[in-house]
């Protein structure tokens, strides 16, 4: 069937690797979220401009305010102005040797890491971030002990709470980011079983899935991706940790940007993040100064609720990237599209110039890639619409004759004729309702309990799924409005 997944999350989609790190993760975390590794931790804008590095004399870090942790202005800041600048000694990277290493510890570290999947680039990066932590005299001890104690991504959520996101995507990362955590714990402990004291990545310190966790949240929620050719000769982007730099909180609309820039003559490179003014129509540059005691902000990117929550810990109200995901499926979309009144036998037995277009889609055949997503800046997957505008069309020359692109594009226009477009629209309005109703509750019943004392994972976990509720409602309006003009546009047609 067309299976929406954002379908009810039922106890047994939990795994049990998810309930046993849940219940591992509660015996070891016992300090809100919000507290810092160490209670009086060093002053990191002194660290680092003692280790060279600029920081503008307006410039604090705080963890007081709606943002939480972050950097802060303590007086305005004109655009333009350079915040902060790191020298390059200072980022915290997986190819860097530690300081006064022997080799024997890093090697062992290197093995640890070809053992995780790229996927899970953070881990490695999160193996060096344990090794610095562990570490008696740390060169980025001053960084470090500054990071959350712990953090609010789910796979810190308990069973309960995770069930609650009742959205089987997001719920499928969280089981499986939990297994591989027990699963590598297992791992760590039998490779250190073997290793001398002097060639022990931790200091002889145990390594079990909670601080694994800890480790890889730390980097997945704050690294950036930095060209990697002057530091390792590899012109590929490496994740970095920039001290202080990724303290800045986030927002789509950031006053603040970061850039990496290379002196050629010494071999050096400096990292740096600047006042800027978002020069558009609407701005003028004089109104894009930091005031005093506003959050310094960056953009980290047009990303999904899906992406901040699981690797940030945070929910974005309103997020024009968020989506729901789909699978595609024939049956589902005949059945759809007869509950919206459309009549259609293309989608149980396509032509065989639809089936060419489908595949060429890759939404046909035994290798066909069948994940589609509702929502976004696009409001419907390109392959989708194309594919509605396809097998509701029976003008084979027409279709033929436009770009793929053309028909994967949601405009004004309408390639395959209005009223095509009008049957694609209301297909895909249908589809919205299904995936609406494959949530247990209703928005309402998720602002009730938004408005109880709740811990704060069972608050992020309803806001995830009443924002993926709200999302789709507010695709189905802006299609229904396309739908009536079209109509329009029919109706003087035939006029």
């Amino acid at each position: 069937m067309f299976e929406v997944i954002a379908s009810t999350v039922p106890s047994s989609s939990l795994s049990p690797a998810a309930e046993v790190f849940a219940c591992t993760r509660r015996r070891l975390m016992c300090r809100a979220a919000a507290s810092r590794l160490v209670p009086h931790p060093p002053d990191l804008v002194r660290w680092v401009r003692r280790e060279g590095g600029f920081v503008h004399p307006n410039i604090t870090v705080s963890d007081r305010g709606p943002y939480g942790l972050g950097v802060v202005a303590t007086g305005d800041i004109q655009p333009g102005s350079e915040l902060i600048a790191l020298p390059s000694h200072l980022p915290l990277f997986f190819e860097r040797c530690p300081h006064n290493d022997d080799g024997g510890g890093h090697s062992t570290l290197m093995q640890l890491a070809l053992r995780i999947p790229d996927e899970l680039w953070s881990m490695r990066l999160g193996l060096r971030l344990l090794q610095e932590r562990a570490a008696v005299d740390s060169f980025w001890w001053p960084y470090i002990s500054n990071l959350p104690e712990t953090y609010s991504v789910p796979i810190f959520f308990s069973g309960d709470d995770i069930k609650i996101l009742h959205y089987a995507p997001l719920t499928h990362q969280v089981n499986k980011r939990c297994r591989f955590l027990l699963e590598f714990e297992k791992e760590i402990k039998l490779m250190l079983d073997n290793v001398s004291p002097r060639d022990h990545p931790f200091a002889g310190q145990d390594v079990n899935s909670s601080s694994l966790g800890w480790a890889m949240s730390a980097v997945s929620s704050r690294a950036f991706r930095l060209h990697g050719e002057v530091l390792s000769n590899d012109k590929k982007d490496i994740p970095m940790l920039l001290p202080l730099i990724d303290m800045c909180n986030h927002s789509f609309i950031p006053n603040a940007r970061i850039f990496q820039e290379q002196n050629t003559n010494s071999q050096n490179m400096s990292i740096k993040a600047s006042a800027f003014c978002i020069l558009t129509i609407s701005r003028v540059v004089a109104d894009m100064q930091i005031k005093q005691d506003m959050p310094v902000l960056l953009n980290y990117g047009c990303l999904s609720n899906d992406i901040f929550l699981l690797d940030y810990g945070f929910v974005i109200p309103s997020n024009p990237h968020d989506h729901v995901e789909l699978k595609y499926d024939e049956s589902l979309l005949d059945a759809t599209s007869l509950a919206a009144g459309i009549s259609c036998s293309s989608f149980v037995s396509p032509a065989d110039w639809q089936q060419e277009m489908l595949s060429r889609l890759n939404l046909w055949g035994d290798q066909a890639f069948r994940k589609v997503h509702l929502g976004g800046p696009g409001l419907i997957d390109g392959r989708l619409l194309a594919a509605l505008r396809t097998l509701l069309s029976d003008d084979k020359e027409t279709a033929e004759k436009h770009k793929l692109e053309t028909l994967m594009t949601l405009s004004d226009d309408f390639p395959l004729g209005v009223s095509t477009e009008i049957s694609a629209l209301r297909t895909v309005i249908a589809l919205c309702v299904v995936a609406l109703e494959s949530f247990p509750t209703k928005i309402m019943e998720d602002e009730a309990i938004l408005k109880k004392e709740i811990p704060n994972s069972t608050k992020l976990a309803v806001q995830f799924r009443m924002q993926k509720k709200l999302m789709i409602i507010d695709v189905m309006r802006k299609l229904t409005q396309k739908v009536k003009v079209l109509a329009k546009l029919g109706s003087s047609a035939q006029g």
